[in-house]
C-alpha cells in the first residue's frame, strides 16, 4: 500500500540537549492538537468521504501526519540523548522518566497520555472537514508557540518545516470542501 523510504521528510539534526523542550514538543505527538490524533482522524474519515478525491486526500495527509510523528520523535530522541539523572531531575523530566525512561511516549507536556477522545468524527462530511481545517490551524498555532520558545536554530528549522506543512494541509482541506460544495456533495 505504501512505499516507505527510510528517511525523514525533513532532516533533523539537533545538537544540543534540552529536556524541557523535549517535553513541550511531545505535545505535537500525543497532545490534543498533535500529529498522532490528526493522522488517526484523517485516516478514519477517509473511508466515509463521498468520492475518491476525498478518500485519497485524507489518506495522503493522514499518512504524512504519521511521518510528522516520526520527525517529532526523532527530535525528542535527539533532545534527550545522553541525559544524566541530574539533568532529568533539573528539567522536571523525572515524571516521564519514572514510567518510560528515555523511551518515547505520546502524551501532552503535563504527562497526560494520548487518547482517542482527541479524534472527532460525526458522520457529516462538511462537519468533519471543518474540524480538519480547525485541527490544522490549531497544530500550526502550537508549532508557532514552540518556535517562539526555542533559540536553537536546528530545532527551529525543523519546527518551521512542520508548521508550513500544516498551512499546506489547511489549504488542501479547504480546496476539498469547496470541491464538495461546487458539486453539491454535502
Amino acid at each position: 500500500m505504501w512505499k516507505y523510504e527510510k528517511m525523514l521528510q525533513y532532516p533533523v539534526n539537533i545538537k544540543k540537549r534540552d529536556l524541557k523542550m523535549a517535553q513541550l514538543i511531545n505535545a505535537q505527538v500525543g497532545g490534543p492538537q498533535g500529529e498522532l490524533g490528526a493522522a488517526l482522524r484523517y485516516l478514519n474519515q477517509s473511508f466515509t468521504m463521498p468520492d475518491d478525491v476525498g478518500k485519497a486526500l485524507l489518506t495522503d495527509i493522514g499518512t504524512e501526519e504519521l511521518g510528522h510523528v516520526e520527525m517529532l520523535q526523532t527530535i525528542i530522541k535527539q533532545l534527550t540523548a545522553g541525559a544524566t539523572i541530574e539533568e532529568i531531575k533539573a528539567a522536571g523530566f523525572d515524571k516521564h522518566y519514572v514510567e518510560h525512561g528515555l523511551d518515547l511516549f505520546p502524551a501532552n507536556p503535563n504527562g497526560i497520555p494520548f487518547t482517542t477522545a482527541y479524534i472527532s468524527a460525526v458522520g457529516d462530511t462538511r462537519a468533519n472537514l471543518v474540524e480538519d481545517l480547525a485541527a490544522e490551524e490549531k497544530a500550526r498555532a502550537v508549532y508557532e508557540n514552540l518556535i517562539n520558545l526555542t533559540t536553537d536554530n536546528d530545532l527551529k528549522d525543523a519546527l518551521l518545516f512542520l508548521r508550513q506543512r500544516e498551512i499546506v494541509h489547511f489549504a488542501r482541506f479547504k480546496e476539498l470542501l469547496e470541491h464538495y460544495e461546487r458539486k453539491n456533495m454535502l
